[in-house]
């Protein structure tokens, strides 16, 4: 017998062989910290949770690669003339992806907690558990964040105060998690 030939609960007869329906039933509220949720009143956010969203613009992005690039040109220690091509040449790329990518159109939402990183935006969600994160560079416009494959930006701009506190706290947990 061949299984189309199979009843279903939609059909009214028994469920042999066939897809089963389910109840569906209200959510139950899941809480993280032990305290029981109110109906209706969102639970506050840890102290080590940061949410906040950055649209990028081209100036500071590559504000970003360039001083980025610095650092990694001077841990060659390549000659002047050398460095200074390196570096033209890697800003340059960065613009032309910047601009390829259509990074300063995208709105980029980020969730930074003790499990990792998470980033939102229209084309995708990025997630980044901390054991991916090799190290947290401060800059003159924020926070590059570097991960096995590639780099996260985070403007100064898009941190409150309490938001840079708890960001260095991170910056200090990478900074004691690579010398072990």
């Amino acid at each position: 017998m061949s299984w189309f030939n199979h009843r279903t609960q939609l059909g009214g007869g028994s469920p042999a062989g066939g897809p089963l329906l389910r109840q569906t039933a209200a959510p139950i509220p899941v809480t993280l910290r032990g305290d029981a949720p109110l109906p209706g009143v969102k639970p506050a956010p840890s102290p080590n949770e940061l949410h906040f969203s950055v649209q990028y613009g081209l100036a500071e992005y590559l504000s970003f690669m360039r001083q980025h690039a610095a650092y990694l040109i001077r841990r060659r220690r390549v000659g002047r003339v050398t460095g200074l091509w390196l570096l033209s040449k890697s800003t340059s790329a960065a613009a032309m992806h910047f601009v390829a990518q259509g990074r300063g159109k995208n709105l980029y939402d980020f969730s930074i907690d003790d499990h990792g990183i998470i980033r939102v935006c229209g084309t995708g969600v990025t997630l980044v558990p901390w054991t991916d994160v090799s190290a947290i560079r401060r800059y003159t416009r924020g926070y590059l964040v570097m991960i096995k494959r590639g780099t996260l930006p985070i403007p100064f701009r898009c941190l409150s105060s309490a938001q840079s506190a708890t960001m260095e706290l991170f910056v200090a947990r990478v900074k004691a998690a690579a010398r072990r």
